[in-house]
């Protein structure tokens, strides 16, 4: 098969290449080895409850600062709903409770309860960033990674703003702790931004380059904190709508293993099952050690290059505790999102972030339970799993060491929560390897840290022609906008190279984000939509989508795919799975044996209704 494009990686990066580019009418392919898009971005089940599996603290959909979320879904035309926290985020430090208030003004004057001698450095620190951050980033938005900025466009912005143009630009290569050098000497502040860039980039003062501190210290104030109206499910699922609408194919459980070349030349992909596609262009969107270590043949590379992708360091590893609990055992005030921080001089094990969604969205779990998600670092040797990849006792035993220590600091927090856990699971780094495709659980690929910032990780255009590059690999880093802005990036290049129009921010766009009140309901998720389409979605909504699921069994229709996509309403890609002669034909369901073997009869009144949903999903004739 050829097209214009294949794209490896379904994780936001490449879903974002991969919609803009269906979007300008070029034949797209995205090739991923899960069953669901998404990478660190998207959901998981059980018994009915909805955990994020990665991100969970979006930004970058705002209507003021740097919202490339916003942005792709402008250009896509793309409904997506989504809410605003009220608090950006908490942090437990030294017996402090510090709220993240989207206002800078008043976040400082919460900072300086803690630190009241430097109150007025406080305030020149912030003021100074903001300053410069709306001159060089959220004034004229320009959504390119550094190494794909329009020179006549960063002249023009350096023209209306020389001073702070310079002023960020010395930041290249200074690192955080030199830059706050210059406005503080309190020991104590030095450890607080510590956490910061820990959570923002997994990275010390000492290592985070200054110039993306001076951006991260105010962004999510100006823009805000997000999370997608029923779910993370949305955010990769209406991507996927996006790129399927316009003609696109999603190759889920399909391993791409290797990058062809011709000539010196990208010219397609080799997948696992043999099957070749040919393509004009190459998007890769993984990790760069996969990228020279598996993918790109050695000889075709270089040994210097080989060797420069295998020394970048990656971020620590990090281990999750997934559980529901009883509403009550979660105190009134507690925040969506909150870190606790257990040794204020280091980054340890001792440090968690607690993810509590259900208090702002309550369509992830019943009434009278919260999911409670709490990630750390994890820095111990993890037992490898057999030649086979069965578990052995001495990871069982490692898992169960972490789960009983996540536990215990959870209980510390919110006295009583052994006693209100429904469900308890821990993620382990072989785990988040697994599903996210992050090599030794390092949560955020390489450190961005100074030696290996900016534009000496990979850059969109590869040394390769033909092979374009997204993904927190690349020069923007970590994090959702991040990786989106590179996956614009590549699309963008793979445009030029086409002499197509580029995708560039026009503030005139017809805005397609609309936000909805705290705490957000079903009605919430399917408004503006036809009561047909709201009722089939809901339906599609109960599936638990498993990773096994036992309805497929013996049934050669993708149920499972059919249903994840009714979910976002997403009929045209759920359609082109149903089975060629209709429904009707499907030897699973036309005697409900698919609804038989479906887990939710395990813990519902009823198994998910799937020959209706399948049936309506055939007849519905919406647009």
């Amino acid at each position: 098969m050829k097209y214009d494009a294949v794209v490896v990686g379904g994780g936001l990066a490449g879903l974002t290449a991969g919609a803009l580019l269906a979007k300008r009418g070029l034949s797209v392919a995205v090739v991923d080895r899960n069953f669901k898009p998404g990478g660190s971005c998207g959901i998981f089940k059980r018994d009915g409850v909805v955990f994020d599996q990665g991100s969970s603290m979006l930004y970058g959909f705002g209507e003021e600062g740097f919202a490339p979320h916003r942005f792709v879904f402008d250009c896509l035309e793309q409904p997506i709903a989504v809410l605003r926290h009220e608090l950006l985020y908490s942090v437990d430090f030294e017996g402090h409770r510090i709220r993240f208030f989207p206002d800078i003004d008043r976040f400082v004057e919460e900072l300086s309860t803690l630190f009241p001698t430097s109150k007025d450095a406080l305030r020149r620190f912030y003021r100074d960033m903001l300053e410069t951050y709306r001159h060089v980033m959220a004034d004229t938005p320009q959504f390119s990674t550094p190494d794909e900025t329009d020179p006549k466009a960063a002249s023009e912005n350096f023209r209306k703003h020389p001073r702070s143009y310079l002023k960020f630009l010395s930041y290249m290569f200074r690192n955080a702790k030199g830059l706050l050098r210059s406005y503080f000497n309190d020991p104590a502040i030095f450890r607080f931004f510590d956490k910061l860039t820990s959570t923002y980039c997994y990275t010390t003062v000492e290592e985070t380059p200054a110039v993306l501190a001076a951006v991260m210290f105010v962004d999510n104030h100006v823009g805000g904190s997000y999370y997608p109206a029923g779910s993370t499910l949305f955010l990769p699922g209406l991507l996927e709508k996006s790129i399927e609408e316009h003609g696109g194919a999603m190759l889920l459980s399909r391993e791409a293993t290797g990058i062809r070349f011709d000539g010196g030349r990208a010219c397609g992909v080799t997948l696992a099952d043999g099957e070749s596609l040919d393509a004009d262009a190459v998007v890769f969107a993984g990790n760069v050690w996969d990228l020279y270590d598996r993918l790109v043949p050695a000889t075709v590379s270089t040994a210097h290059r080989r060797a420069w992708a295998k020394g970048l360091v990656p971020t620590y590893p990090s281990v999750v505790l997934f559980a529901f609990v009883d509403a009550a055992v979660i105190p009134e005030g507690t925040t969506p999102i909150v870190m606790f921080v257990g040794n204020p001089d280091r980054i340890d094990e001792s440090e968690i972030t607690v993810y509590l969604v259900s208090l702002d969205d309550r369509t992830v779990c019943p009434p009278g339970l919260h999911t409670v998600v709490a990630i750390g670092p994890s820095f111990g040797d993890w037992p490898v799993p057999g030649s086979s990849g069965d578990r052995t006792p001495e990871y069982d035993a490692k898992k169960a060491t972490e789960r009983e220590r996540l536990l215990t600091v959870l209980e510390s927090k919110f006295p009583g929560f052994r006693k209100a856990v429904h469900h308890v699971e821990v993620s382990t780094p072989t785990t988040i390897e697994r599903f996210c495709g992050k090599p030794g659980g390092n949560v955020a690929g390489p450190k961005q840290k100074i030696g290996q910032h900016m534009l000496k990780r990979l850059h969109t255009r590869s040394e390769w022609p033909g092979l374009y590059n997204c993904g927190e690999s690349t020069a923007m880093g970590t994090g959702t906008p991040a990786v989106t802005v590179s996956g614009i990036s590549a699309a963008n290049a793979v445009l030029k190279a086409r002499g197509l129009p580029v995708f560039q921010f026009d503030p005139a766009v017809k805005r397609q984000v609309t936000y909805v009140d705290r705490p957000v309901e079903w009605a919430d998720v399917v408004a503006g939509k036809s009561p047909e389409l709201a009722e089939i979605m809901r339906l599609a909504n109960e599936c638990e989508f498993c990773e096994d699921p036992a309805c497929m069994k013996g049934c050669p229709t993708d149920i499972r795919g059919i249903l994840r996509r009714t979910a976002v309403g997403n009929l045209v890609g759920a359609k082109r799975l149903l089975p060629p002669d209709g429904v009707d034909a499907c030897a699973g369901c036309a005697p409900k044996e698919c609804e038989k073997r479906c887990i939710r009869a395990h813990f519902a009144t009823h198994p998910v209704e799937i020959a209706r949903t399948l049936k309506l999903v055939q007849e519905y004739k919406g647009e």
